[in-house]
């Protein structure tokens, strides 16, 4: 598993940053035809299925009548409609826009579901398809909000400085955890590690905010002090995303999400600690750098 963890894990942060690189560079450009996001949005799009597979799979585990095209569907109108508020859709037009979809996704799933006129399951596998929209969906969107008002590194900023709480909490679990965190739902986390992945992330988050204060010129950014903080903050978020990947996984008896990716287990392990921090990370944005 290391093995694969030390292969795969730097050519995830490089096709990361490539992507950031290709928004930086070809969206929001003044005159040109490529809108702010839209790089991202289409990356995201099969991550998203990918993601919503797997959630899928857990549910039916759980012995939830969960189908993969109606979960990847409800998923996948829950990133579109979080793009599509971002093209100067007014406020109130905005959270209109959402809960219609929202209640699309629920008239279309209990439809689905009660199709052949039997109504044991419907309402668990309704919630399902909700699950999908917002937990992937319109988390997922929080990645694009933070792009509309804000550069592409800024991004990277934020998902690296959750993965390196990761890295931290693994670092430090390893080498001095004692103490269970949580034992009965995730019996390897340790208050060592907990430790660990705040000390790393407030390091990089102050470290990554200066290299972007040096080098985004015109960008209003938080100060590093803050940056600091909301690192610290960052990791207890991705700590909590982690658990709450880990209680889904627990629920349907499972130890990883899939088996698509070696050594990490499937997208879902991968993207469950960002999916908590970009919210967290869109409002101190909105705070601290306004």
């Amino acid at each position: 598993m290391l093995k694969y963890r030390l292969t795969l894990g730097p050519l995830l942060i490089a096709a990361l940053i490539a992507v950031l690189w290709a928004e930086d560079h070809f969206a929001g450009v003044p005159g040109g035809s490529i809108p702010r996001g839209a790089v991202i949005f289409v990356v995201l799009l099969p991550v998203t299925f990918m993601a919503a597979r797997e959630l899928a799979r857990i549910l039916r585990e759980k012995e939830i009548a969960a189908a993969t095209g109606l979960t990847c569907g409800a998923a996948i109108v829950g990133l579109v409609v979080s793009y599509v508020v971002q093209r100067n859709v007014p406020g109130d037009e905005a959270a209109a826009l959402v809960g219609s979809a929202a209640m699309l996704v629920l008239l279309a799933s209990l439809g689905y579901y009660a199709r052949h006129k039997n109504t044991k399951g419907v309402i668990a596998a309704a919630g399902g398809a909700l699950l999908a929209f917002v937990y992937l969906g319109i988390m997922f969107g929080f990645v694009l909000a933070i792009r509309r008002d804000h550069s592409a590194w800024l991004v990277a900023w934020v998902i690296l400085v959750t993965k390196m709480s990761d890295t931290g909490a693994f670092t430090f679990g390893k080498l001095f955890g004692r103490h269970k965190l949580i034992p009965w739902l995730s019996p390897g986390k340790t208050w060592e590690g907990l430790v660990g992945g705040v000390v790393f992330a407030a390091g990089f988050g102050a470290g990554g905010m200066a290299l972007l204060k040096h080098n985004l010129e015109g960008e209003h950014l938080p100060s590093v002090a803050s940056a600091a903080v909301a690192g610290s903050l960052a990791a207890l978020f991705g700590q909590a995303g982690d658990l709450v990947m880990s209680l889904f996984k627990r629920d349907a008896g499972r130890k990883d999400s899939g088996h698509s990716i070696p050594g990490f287990g499937g997208v879902l392990d991968i993207l469950d600690s960002p999916l908590l921090v970009t919210p967290l990370a869109f409002w101190w944005l909105k705070l601290a750098a306004s």
